[in-house]
């Protein structure tokens, strides 16, 4: 044994077997612990097909699914007042800003977009959780009033994915007053006879649940998403008792009538093409076109010719008179 053997070797054989591996082919479950192959997981739409658990996806994730073949456009939102408070706690508002545009790739919480959905023309708007909570800001309003105001402009029905944490506090007042604006443009919809569909995700709380979210048609909710104004750890110490089994969950709001569906994540597209041409007298969906029939060529008669004798047929029988004939002859 030498420095070859105990340490060359070695050396070169780690080398050659290193292999770097991306950290993000596997995700764990929150709900099972089980570790889920990121592809297989997107194919899925983000919800476990362990337990079922739904995980939270990205605003323009709802979209490519919800969307024929994937194809939506982007409805342009006005752009508010960058920093109206000039607001600081730990970090500057615009900084903050920043840190979540990077981590998202979303330019704000909510994006608006049209398309259509089983060839039925809509609108849809969906929040972003992880770009600061999906917090309600002068941004989230404006672009709640531009899908309505597309949506009116269209003729179309609109629908909203909601997931936020409530108002967003560097905004302050200039938050809170989103709740009046955007209760002014849900009613331009019914005053349109407009559809306007709710689709409630995990989490959606404060102020958004206080106003547009749920103040829908139709109100559908993904199963076992939190659903409150005020979060039940806050309940709980404020009445000092203990809430019930799945208190402010989306089964528990839907046995009480707070809901009209608990639609599983996958089937959420079949969902909203049939309510949406329901609600738009319009025929139910059409799953598939049949090819048009093709013209069959016409085929040209060929002329009459002779029969071919055929080599293997019997020969025919000899007539009787010219055998008589001879005979008399002999005679």
């Amino acid at each position: 044994m030498n420095w070859i053997t105990n340490y060359v070797r070695p050396r070169i054989n780690s080398i050659f077997s290193r292999r770097e591996v991306p950290e993000n082919l596997w995700t764990k479950c929150d709900e099972c612990g089980t570790m889920l192959f990121h592809r297989e997981l997107a194919d899925n739409l983000n919800v476990c097909t362990h337990c079922g658990h739904h995980m939270a996806i990205t605003s323009s994730a709802p979209f490519s699914a919800l969307f024929d073949g994937g194809i939506f456009t982007e409805v342009k939102v006005p752009e508010p007042l960058a920093d109206p408070l000039k607001f600081r706690d730990q970090k500057r508002y615009p900084d903050r800003m920043k840190d979540a545009q990077k981590k998202t790739g979303e330019h704000e919480a909510m994006l608006v977009a049209e398309g259509e959905i089983g060839r039925t023309p809509i609108v849809a708007a969906a929040q972003d959780f992880s770009f600061m909570g999906g917090s309600m800001g002068m941004y989230v309003g404006n672009a709640f009033i531009a899908a309505a105001e597309r949506a009116v402009k269209k003729k179309a029905p609109l629908i909203v994915f909601s997931a936020a944490g409530g108002a967003r506090m560097q905004e302050g007042i200039l938050s809170l007053m989103q709740m009046p604006r955007t209760t002014v443009a849900i009613q331009m919809l019914k005053e349109a006879g407009l559809p306007y569909i709710v689709v409630l995700t995990h989490p959606t709380t404060g102020g958004v649940t206080a106003s547009y979210a749920m103040l829908g048609d139709v109100h559908i909710a993904e199963p076992n998403a939190l659903i409150c104004f005020a979060g039940p750890r806050v309940i709980e110490q404020t009445i000092r008792e203990k809430l019930p089994e799945g208190f402010q969950r989306a089964e528990y709001l839907l046995d009480h009538g707070m809901l009209d569906r608990v639609t599983p994540r996958t089937e959420m597209r079949d969902e909203l093409i049939r309510i949406t041409r329901m609600l738009m007298s319009l025929p139910p969906e059409v799953r598939g076109d049949l090819p048009a029939p093709e013209t069959a060529p016409q085929i040209e008669a060929a002329p009459e010719t002779a029969p071919v004798p055929d080599p293997n047929a019997p020969a025919p029988a000899k007539d009787a008179k010219p055998a008589a004939k001879a005979e008399t002859g002999k005679s």
